[in-house]
């Protein structure tokens, strides 16, 4: 139980009607969780509105009401509490209900279009090798120290968010490392919360569904660096033309990586060491620069650094492969991005070692997501490959077809003649990444791109399992 005016301290309340001489049992963002003597949240989301179920909060047993809307009637036996962003206070008050755990322990957000996940995760393992005690919160997972337990979104809500930060400092983490999605950052869901340092990996076309622009989306990023305060850091990517201005007004103290020769002798380019590390690409090259220099901001050495990179293993569903006997790659990534689509499969043309040597890439689009970069997907896939299977990714709730009819609209401009010898439609994925294997030859590279970790497909709003690495490993499976 927690006195009311001790976690409503930070939120500037407009109004307030009844007691705030309450006990506090817990806090809800669901009407049906509800128990009593517990804070509901009225939060208005894109289908939902938290202010439509007070009346049903109550009936459960909700003695406060937070909201930002104006209420047409009132129970006198109920505390309500209006505030100007309901999504805002919501932060403040889990960050105080359980005990401020950014006070205890040191959160560094990580966010960009992509590497996130694999900045994180590659720092885990750093701090884990280093003997820290540290926690991951992530797109793939979430850990506390060695423990693991699935993650549903990359960012979680706020209340869930401080929950799993309070057991990470029960458990003597020092450190957590995040994934900041801009959806958190735009939800605010990460209001309240103390980091001591962010980082940028980079930013390319995404979530335009969401954001609507690119400009949006770009400013959603920023609004995370405009956050920090003057004694945390700020790292970001010198080489991507967004770095600058992600850090532009921000009050942190700023840094750069680069690995571009003419950004890498700039006199702001703080980080630019060559590491030897196991990932393969040059996308990782930035991945790993930018935990080397996070860990050197959070005062490690650097020489200790260095060594412990060389040790750390690539993350499940990045560039994750493996060889046949009859020495043909199978490779799974997560691209699910123009940028990391072409990222993946620029690193897969450096790695043959003749042009003979086919590509074959299996990719879709996910449904109820960005439809802009459909076309920009597929024609990526075709100028990069030699083959190319188009398929389903996760469709949600939308046509397999039809998401791979919006793909093939960035194939108009070439021949009919040409695109029916490279490219085929298959839309039951199970099916194109067998035809993809049976199709493959002594040297040649498969590339399954779109899911990468996640083991299962979601249709109509069933997740089914599925695993991109098991269906290669299965038609292989004689000669691994």
């Amino acid at each position: 139980m927690k006195h009311l005016q001790d976690i409503i301290g930070e939120i500037n309340p407009l109004e307030v009607k009844g007691s705030l001489e309450r006990e506090i049992s817990d806090i809800y963002l669901s009407s049906k969780e509800i128990k009593d003597g517990s804070l509901f949240v009225a939060l208005t989301g894109d289908k939902m509105d938290g202010h439509n179920f007070i009346s049903d909060a109550i009936a459960n047993g909700a003695t406060v009401i937070v909201h930002d809307k104006e209420l047409i009637a009132y129970h006198t036996e109920v505390t309500y509490i209006r505030v100007a962003s309901a999504h805002e206070a919501v932060g403040y008050i889990a960050h105080a209900y359980y005990d401020f755990p950014t006070e205890k322990l040191k959160l560094i957000g990580v966010t960009g279009t992509n590497g996130k996940t694999t900045v994180t995760t590659l720092l885990h393992q750093l701090y884990r090798k280093m003997d820290w005690r540290v926690g991951l919160i992530g797109t793939v997972c979430i850990k506390i120290n060695d423990q693991i337990q699935d993650a549903e979104r990359t960012t979680p809500d706020s209340i869930t968010l401080n929950k799993i930060l309070s057991r990470m400092a029960d458990h003597g983490c020092e450190y957590v490392f995040m994934e900041v999605s801009s959806h958190a950052i735009d939800q605010k869901r990460i209001a309240g919360l103390h980091f001591t340092g962010g980082v940028f990996t980079n930013l390319t076309h995404d979530h335009i569904d969401y954001h609507k622009t690119f400009e949006n989306y770009a400013e959603a990023k920023k609004k995370f660096f405009d956050s920090l305060d003057k004694e945390a850091f700020a790292l970001s990517n010198m080489d991507d033309k967004y770095g600058s201005f992600m850090l532009k007004n921000s009050k942190a103290k700023k840094y750069f990586y680069s690995l571009d020769k003419e950004n890498v002798g700039h006199e702001n380019a703080d980080f630019t060491d060559s590491l030897e590390h196991k990932l393969i690409g040059r996308f990782n090259d930035y991945n790993v620069l930018a935990c080397f220099g996070t860990a050197v901001l959070c005062d490690e050495d650097r020489n200790k650094v260095r060594l412990y990179i060389k040790e750390l293993d690539p993350v499940i569903g990045r560039f994750q492969y493996f060889k046949t006997k009859n020495n043909i790659t199978c490779i799974v990534d997560y691209a699910h991005t123009p940028d990391a689509l072409l990222n993946v499969l620029n690193t897969t043309n450096d790695l043959r070692e003749d042009k003979k040597q086919k590509i074959i890439t299996v990719v879709g689009c996910g449904g109820d997501r960005d439809k802009t970069k459909r076309p920009i997907m597929a024609k990526i896939a075709y100028d990069m490959s030699d083959i190319v299977i188009l398929t389903s990714d996760n469709p949600r709730t939308e046509n397999p077809d039809d998401i791979i009819k919006d793909m093939i609209v960035g194939l108009k401009s070439f021949d009919n003649k040409e695109l029916g010898q490279k490219v085929k439609v298959i839309p039951d994925r199970h099916e194109a990444i067998k035809q993809a294997c049976s199709m493959a030859v002594d040297g040649d590279f498969i590339m399954v791109a779109g899911k990468g970790h996640e083991t299962y497909q979601e249709i109509n709003g069933i997740k089914n399992h599925f695993d991109d690495i098991d269906e290669l490993k299965k038609y292989f499976s004689d000669t691994i």
